[in-house]
């Protein structure tokens, strides 16, 4: 049966979830269940129900930068062995390198690197007979990532409690991107957000380099479970893909989902695997674990068509989803479930301008700015010498002329006698009107008022 048959016989009416409070991390853990390394494999339903095996037919994201900007991500861990090949703090309590696990959630960087991009491994004990992996160059243990062959930049950040290094989240997203965007990445993966739509203006000039430099960037919808009913911020500044979660059977998730209009796709948020810090694994769900599935479709795209616009990739993913819901875009699927397969393969018209929209545009309407250019970084150096301004002049006094003086003197006493004038009028009008009311004071008062009949007039 294919997805389209599937999605449209399902119930399209769903709860919605949202974000967890005040910059806090969008996933929610489960209890840890016992198993082996390759049983954590065959708990990715996703692979095969959303297209994603068969787009490895096609693309696996090779020579695609995805930058995580989250808790930090464990390099070290089995299945990310050689994916991170960068990495930075923006938060000022991490390592330089953004590998160390921070805030208030440390292990939700590492659990969303390896639904995105992890590689599996080979297990000391494995045996020549283990079963092959659905991807060449992946283990067949533990957890394969949507896009195996990605490289992740890994950006920490520390939310969700107070920072010791005291930098807030308005600090730290647009630092974050902005050096996602210059050490070339190609996606932007952003599982976290706030329980506001609104977003700092401290934040419009990072999106906005990210916007003009060609660069995909992903966001969490949000979890009800977490407090919220509608999506927040990043997830709501425009360009940005916003993904909502799914259940197992691919309705809207009651716990790990929320509404709004910004949503773009859709995407599994619930039965998640992913691996810890340390080497160990996880259950785990939440709109976190929907943002990378799709942040790794964006890398196949974008592997297999390099010089393919941010616009186009964002277009591929949202045009070929699956219908669901209210047909058509609404605020609980958006334009619907994602279809890896189709994304990747799909005869799909060049698109005009982003669906999610620009923050270029929404800047220039709502902030009322120009931000045509991207902000230039900082230099030691002007390049040019600034304009300097003219010398001042001071007018030069002159000696005056007769004229000069005959003129403000006529025009003195002509103002003199026309206030004359104006008096003398005015003590007239006022006798006149003395008289006059003195002359009516003397009339006698009458009692009533006669009325008179027009019927009784001759």
């Amino acid at each position: 049966m294919t997805l389209q048959h599937r999605w449209r016989r399902r119930a399209a009416s769903a709860t919605l979830a949202a974000m967890l409070a005040g910059g806090s991390l969008a996933g929610t853990l489960l209890t840890a269940q016992a198993a082996s390394a390759d049983s954590w494999r065959d708990k990715e339903y996703w692979l095969n129900d959303y297209g994603i095996s068969a787009a490895w037919q096609v693309s696996k994201g090779a020579g695609v930068k995805v930058a995580i900007i989250d808790s930090g991500v464990d390099g070290q861990h089995p299945d990310l062995k050689g994916a991170v090949v960068g990495g930075t703090d923006a938060s000022g309590a991490g390592d330089p390198d953004g590998q160390k696990s921070i805030g208030a959630k440390p292990e939700h960087g590492t659990l969303v690197a390896t639904l995105l991009a992890g590689r599996g491994h080979a297990s000391a004990d494995a045996s020549a007979s283990a079963s092959p992996s659905p991807a060449s160059g992946v283990g067949p243990d533990g957890i394969v990532g949507v896009a195996p062959e990605a490289e992740i930049l890994s950006v920490s950040a520390w939310l969700g409690s107070p920072n010791p290094a005291g930098k807030t989240d308005q600090e730290q997203i647009p630092e974050a991107v902005r050096w996602a965007v210059d050490n070339g990445a190609k996606v932007i993966n952003i599982s976290l957000g706030s329980t506001s739509p609104d977003w700092p203006q401290s934040w419009d000039a990072a999106f906005l380099y990210a916007e003009q430099k060609d660069v995909v960037i992903v966001a969490a919808a949000g979890n009800r479970i977490g407090g919220n009913v509608q999506v927040g911020a990043p997830a709501t500044i425009p360009g940005v893909l916003t993904v909502a979660g799914l259940d197992r059977n691919g309705t809207a998730s009651v716990d790990a989902s929320s509404q709004g209009i910004s949503i773009g796709v859709s995407a599994p948020a619930e039965n998640l695997v992913g691996g810890l810090p340390g080497g160990s694994y996880e259950d785990w769900a939440g709109t976190s674990g929907s943002a990378p599935i799709v942040s790794g479709v964006a890398a196949l795209i974008r592997s297999k068509w390099p010089d393919m616009s941010a616009k186009q990739v964002i277009n591929r993913i949202v045009s070929t989803a699956e219908d669901a819901g209210v047909a058509g875009k609404d605020p609980i699927y958006g334009y619907g479930i994602l279809n890896a397969e189709a994304a990747l393969t799909a005869d799909v018209p060049e698109a005009t301008s982003n669906p999610e929209g620009s923050i270029a545009d929404w800047i220039r309407v709502h902030r009322r700015g120009d931000l045509s250019n991207p902000t230039p970084s900082p230099s030691a150096k002007p390049s040019s010498p600034p304009a300097a301004l003219a010398d001042p002049t001071v007018p030069v006094a002159k000696t005056p002329t007769e004229a000069d003086t005959a003129v403000p003197a006529t025009v003195v006493l002509g103002f003199g006698l026309l206030f004359a004038g104006i008096i003398a009028g005015a003590s007239i009008h006022l006798t006149r009107a003395y008289r006059i009311s003195h002359g009516l004071r003397k009339e006698p008062r009458t009692s009533g008022v006669e009325v008179v009949d027009p019927g009784t007039r001759k």
